[in-house]
């Protein structure tokens, strides 16, 4: 079921047809940007069994399972740097561990969320472009994404570089460049985190969050998010698009 948008950014989502949202037929966008972790795949397993062995490898004390679950999603140095209260030049090298052994053992511990592909296709069906715009390394990305078939439905896929110098806004720009998309106002953002939301909202581009992943839970936790609409299963999205 879809729930709407606590606070909207850019159109505001009435459930009307206005002029814009019809001039291009019934679609809002012409390019709706995904992110991966917690929106098109759930890699709990993978991400926090490579979390794990980064922690056993550093010699660090453990962590709670709930800790650990806030490790999916943003950069993993950002995650490293907040649990243990460190920076600088080490958390490269956490990173480093991180990556080796998630791309050796855990990258392809995943699961797509029920309806994902359902969704896709219809996105496609409208002539909507779906993409995706992730803080997971982009060639681990790209293989992930390969590996589970998405390729076949996205025009363009991109993730972060390995010193994460690129911003989730950068990484949504891009995607709706490639798109072909020169209006902002045609694209959307869909995510499960406060990046994904920040990334859209910097960028100028409108919000769609979800609560089946691992950020969002449930409406109240979007109070103050800018968004136009909220969904608790991935086909709510096409009620919104």
């Amino acid at each position: 079921m879809l729930q709407p948008g606590r606070e909207k950014c850019g159109r505001k989502n009435t459930g009307k047809g206005t002029e814009e949202m019809t001039k291009k037929g019934d679609r809002r966008y012409d390019v709706a940007v995904f992110d991966l972790d917690g929106t098109l795949l759930d890699t709990t397993e993978g991400v926090l069994s490579a979390v794990e062995y980064a922690i056993e490898k550093m010699g660090y004390h453990k962590l709670s399972r709930e800790r650990l679950m806030e490790f999916l999603g943003p950069p993993i140095q950002d995650s490293f740097a907040a649990a243990y209260g460190i920076s600088g030049p080490i958390l490269q090298d956490i990173a480093t561990i991180f990556r080796d052994r998630y791309k050796g053992e855990d990258l392809l511990k995943a699961r797509p969320y029920e309806g994902i592909y359902e969704l896709c296709g219809g996105l496609l069906a409208r002539g909507i472009v779906p993409a995706v715009a992730t803080y997971k390394r982009e060639d681990y990305a790209l293989t992930i994404l390969e590996h589970f078939g998405f390729g076949q439905y996205m025009k363009s896929m991109h993730g972060s570089d390995h010193e994460n110098r690129l911003k989730k806004q950068d990484i949504i720009r891009m995607c709706v460049a490639e798109a072909g998309v020169s209006d902002l106002s045609r694209a959307v953002m869909i995510g499960d985190t406060l990046h994904d939301a920040a990334g859209a909202e910097k960028l100028g581009v409108d919000f769609i969050a979800v609560t089946y992943g691992f950020g969002f839970h449930k409406p109240a936790d979007l109070d103050g998010v800018p968004n136009v609409g909220i969904a608790e299963e991935p086909l709510d999205i096409l009620k919104m698009v």
